[in-house]
């Protein structure tokens, strides 16, 4: 099997990035793995994307985070594979898959702060993704 950090394909980038998003606080979330799931379905840069490649990109991502330096290299493995006009929808799939389950905690947010910097996300660009994935994800009672 080859070296996944020599083969990760835009889209393995992406899925990396929502994967890592909802491991950052060690507890992955149903609604969040069904945002991953979906949006890998239904969004169109997912369109040719062999789904069983998740299992081997998600395992990654565990073994990236699990290490000392492990964030570091994650986010240089991501940066080094993914295409720079795919930075802001990294960063977009990565607040929603946030947001999926209704709350950020710190880890999360941190993890946000994290892929932003090191993807050079425009502080305005990223707010308006923030509040859009903010009213995407927002419950109603009444």
């Amino acid at each position: 099997m080859p070296d996944i950090s020599t083969s990760l394909s835009a889209q393995d980038s992406l899925v990396a990035v929502m994967i890592g998003i909802s491991a950052s606080d060690q507890n992955m979330r149903t609604s969040e793995l069904l945002q991953i799931q979906g949006v890998v379905n239904y969004l169109p840069v997912f369109g040719n994307y062999d789904t069983d490649r998740i299992s081997v990109v998600a395992q990654t991502v565990f073994d990236l985070l699990a290490e000392d330096e492990g964030l570091y290299a994650f986010l240089g493995l991501i940066r080094e594979n993914l295409p720079e006009e795919l930075y802001e929808t990294a960063y977009a799939l990565a607040c929603d898959v946030g947001a999926a389950d209704g709350k950020l905690g710190q880890s999360e947010l941190r993890m946000l702060q994290e892929i932003r910097y090191e993807l050079d996300i425009d502080r305005l660009n990223a707010a308006a993704i923030e509040v859009g994935a903010r009213a995407r994800f927002v419950t109603y009672d009444g």
